[in-house]
């Protein structure tokens, strides 16, 4: 697709999406102060399929708003849950979806029951959040059309602490809020890190990004991440990208000033891939 075609069905996704929202105040501010960014404008400008929107959010104000609405509408899908997810805030101020134990929920989930990992083998959890994940990423046309029928449009499917999933290719990332620039700043591989604002409707391309998508070569630009990073390297080789060993040692240099041996440490690493 060529940048307009873009811009336009960032739009229409936008628009539809928008008119989902129930209440009027959350809905002005993710109109007025969402940031489109990600593997979605990639998966366009290389004609390929797009797995979801990535929404990020210029404000904290606005993040509250959508991390309380649809922790709200969560709960009201799911009324016989004992554990009930919440927004709290860290030390640090930032916003984060808590749910006693686990830290992440889904609407698969049966009624009245919920899943304590730490009781279960590590394989098990892993089964369960992978299973949920491609059921939220589940996008062929008949199975939107089915599911949309039976619980409506763009309602929270999976939460984590991170980030909302919703239906119908969107998900809402709480855990960073700011300027494409600031956000970017948390951003693994430079192909990532075209965007498009709410605000003018605008698209901007990086020429970063575009040298790294036509040559398919995976230019690491730092992260806070960068445990996620050398994980996440697996799914761009099979899709036919490369990396050269520069790039692996900038990753691996990051790490080795990682105290992973702090549990702290390495659940901010490993839930940095949200």
């Amino acid at each position: 697709m060529n940048r307009r075609l873009i811009a336009r069905v960032i739009q229409k996704k936008h628009d539809d999406f928008i008119q989902s929202i129930r209440d009027e105040h959350v809905r002005d501010l993710v109109d007025k102060n969402s940031i489109i960014t990600g593997g979605s404008i990639a998966s366009m400008l290389l004609g390929e399929r797009i797995n979801d929107f990535d929404y990020y959010f210029t404000d904290k104000a606005t993040v509250l708003a959508v991390a309380k609405y649809y922790v709200a509408e969560f709960n009201a899908l799911h009324p016989n849950v004992s554990v009930k997810p919440e927004v709290r805030e860290d030390d640090q101020g930032r916003v984060k979806i808590w749910v006693q134990s686990a830290g992440i929920t889904g609407e698969d989930e049966k009624q009245g029951t919920y899943k304590y990992f730490e009781n279960h083998p590590d394989q098990e959890a892993m089964d369960y959040i992978e299973n949920v994940v491609q059921t939220a990423d589940e996008t062929d046309s008949a199975h939107i059309e089915e599911m949309d029928q039976e619980k409506g449009k763009y309602r929270p499917v999976f939460l984590s602490a991170n980030a909302i999933t919703l239906s119908d290719k969107v998900q809402l990332v709480i855990r960073f809020y700011g300027n494409a620039e600031e956000i970017h700043k948390n951003y693994d591989f430079i192909h990532c890190c075209n965007y498009w604002t709410s605000q003018d409707g605008k698209l901007t391309l990086n020429p970063g990004a575009i040298e790294s998508l036509l040559c398919k070569h995976l230019q690491y630009q730092g992260s806070l991440y960068p445990l996620c990073s050398v994980i996440r390297t697996r799914k761009f080789l099979k899709a036919g990208w490369y990396i050269n060993a520069g790039q692996y040692l900038k990753m691996c240099f990051q790490i080795s000033e990682l105290d992973l041996s702090s549990l702290e440490v390495l659940e901010d690493q490993l839930t940095g891939v949200d």
